[in-house]
């Protein structure tokens, strides 16, 4: 049996993410739907038409290798799209319902976050420039749309009451904006 190299362990990722990639803009799509907040809404749709995009810029990976785009089971996506789908079921319609699904796409997010980052950087130590510069390309995108949901959150207004002991949050900057509750669209 042949020795693994780093290009093999690069493959198999590609193959991993490119399956993940896919199953995220599922996840994007359902999210988009089940979300309660526009702004919400609009974030999920967007970054799908997104990962549509990173699709196909992993298949562009593949030609640089001269493979086949071709995926395999990723069991961290199947787990985070599992625990995202139990999460529906127990808060679908509640008030902290945009809060979990916030939650659920950011745990999404930060497994890619890892995986561009780790593919870009072996991209670069195997000579293979342009590979690096289309990693590098989704990397960002990955950690924008991470920003977007964490600023949509804290715009969220927290119920009263919703704390333990049924004491109010206190709020760091009574003067910060509340986009969720104004309607604004949060910016990246």
């Amino acid at each position: 049996m042949a020795e693994k190299t780093l290009r093999d362990a690069f493959h198999e990722t590609l193959k991993d993410v490119y399956y993940a990639e896919k199953q995220s803009v599922r996840a994007l799509k359902k999210s988009a739907k089940a979300a309660q907040a526009p702004e919400l809404k609009e974030a999920f749709l967007q970054h799908a038409e997104e990962s549509a995009n990173q699709v196909e810029r992993l298949v562009q990976v593949f030609e640089i290798l001269g493979k086949p785009a071709r995926g395999k089971t990723c069991e961290a996506m199947q787990g985070l799209s599992a625990e995202m789908e139990e999460d529906l079921e127990d808060f679908g319609g509640t008030e902290a319902a945009d809060d979990v699904l916030i939650g659920c796409a950011q745990a999404i997010e930060h497994y890619e976050i890892a995986r561009y980052g780790l593919l870009k950087t072996w991209a670069r130590k195997l000579g293979l420039p342009e590979a690096e510069t289309l990693l590098g390309e989704t990397l960002e995108e990955e950690k924008r749309t991470d920003l977007l949901l964490t600023q949509i959150a804290e715009g969220f207004d927290a119920p009263e009451g919703d704390e333990e002991g049924g004491e109010e949050m206190p709020q760091e900057d009574e003067a910060a904006p509340k986009r969720a509750s104004q309607g604004k669209k949060a910016k990246a």
